[in-house]
């Protein structure tokens, strides 16, 4: 008879089941803690160090990594120490799994960024604990990580995750030769928005032109973030000026089509937006700030011709 936590185990959709990276040259040790681990993880394996750093890279990166020391051309230490140095992978979790019980060993695995240290021969409830654990502390700080990157008021983006994105996207474009976009947009006159309504109904329509943003969106890689108070920008790798321009375009008819009244008096019956749009080959003559500038500069423009507009240059 199956306990209550193992028959809710079992309902966890498998995508859900957190990842584990088995590592280990002996497939009897890969087999015996696939059998320990399979029923509650998903699991991936590799037998050389190479392979292993290779898989630690890949989409979706593992929860856990469960690494073996003793390995030939390549030990667990050299893997362990090039996944800390590795920004991609540096941040997942490595139980070092061992004959070596000398202090000395231990000392040098947790010395290197190892969270914990299994010896054999394994214990299989011992492992079962140990990487439950630290598949909850994983599944935590991945969660922080996330809310620290969208912003409490709309629940996008905000301007930390966006110059994360924006550098990521940079120097993949420039890797693949390949045109990067943004677009800042503004919510036009909200100031008298705010001052008409109150900030409650203010912060109830940076929500709507959010969510209204955030749904225009076409692609996975594009990212809309608050920039701060009501201006957003929208990151859109390997786009050129024309196509950026065009999403402005479909953007702001999203929003005027909320039909958000705006305050009396103001030259729009509904809340507008205006965007500036900007496009480079990012390169060595420039960087992520000249993007933010030219997109920021076009902003102005598009609100000096009058706003609800979209304006590239």
């Amino acid at each position: 008879m199956k306990s209550r936590d193992s028959a809710a185990t079992a309902r966890v959709p498998v995508q859900d089941k957190p990842l584990v990276l088995i590592v280990d040259d002996q497939i009897s040790n890969v087999k015996l803690l696939a059998a320990i681990l399979g029923d509650d993880y998903r699991v991936r394996i590799a037998t050389t160090g190479p392979d292993a750093l290779k898989l630690a890279k890949t989409m979706p990166q593992p929860d856990l990594i469960l690494l073996d020391i003793m390995m030939p051309d390549m030990d667990g230490y050299e893997v362990c120490r090039k996944l800390k140095d590795n920004h991609a992978t540096q941040n997942i979790p490595v139980i070092f799994i061992t004959a070596l019980t000398s202090e000395s060993d231990e000392e040098m695995g947790l010395d290197l960024g190892a969270i914990d240290y299994i010896t054999k021969p394994l214990s299989a409830p011992i492992v079962r604990a140990r990487v439950r654990n630290h598949a909850i502390l994983k599944r935590k700080a991945d969660l922080l990580e996330s809310l620290a990157h969208i912003d409490s008021l709309t629940n996008i983006a905000n301007r930390r995750r966006l110059d994360r994105a924006l550098l990521q996207e940079w120097r993949r474009c420039q890797r693949a030769g390949a045109s990067l976009a943004l677009l800042m947009i503004d919510i036009d006159a909200f100031k008298a928005y705010n001052d008409h309504y109150g900030h409650g109904l203010g912060d109830v329509c940076l929500t709507k032109v959010a969510a209204a943003l955030a749904a225009g969106l076409q692609r996975p890689a594009d990212t809309v973030a608050r920039f701060g108070g009501e201006e957003f920008a929208v990151l859109l790798p390997e786009t050129d000026i024309a196509a950026a321009a065009l999403m402005g375009e479909r953007l702001r008819e999203k929003v005027a089509a909320l039909r958000i009244p705006h305050a009396p008096k103001r030259q729009y019956e509904h809340v507008t937006i205006s965007v500036g749009c900007a496009a480079v080959l990012p390169g060595a003559l420039l960087n992520p700030q000249d993007l933010l500038d030219a997109a920021d500069r076009n902003l102005y423009a598009a609100k000096s011709a009058g706003r609800n507009r979209v304006c590239t240059g």
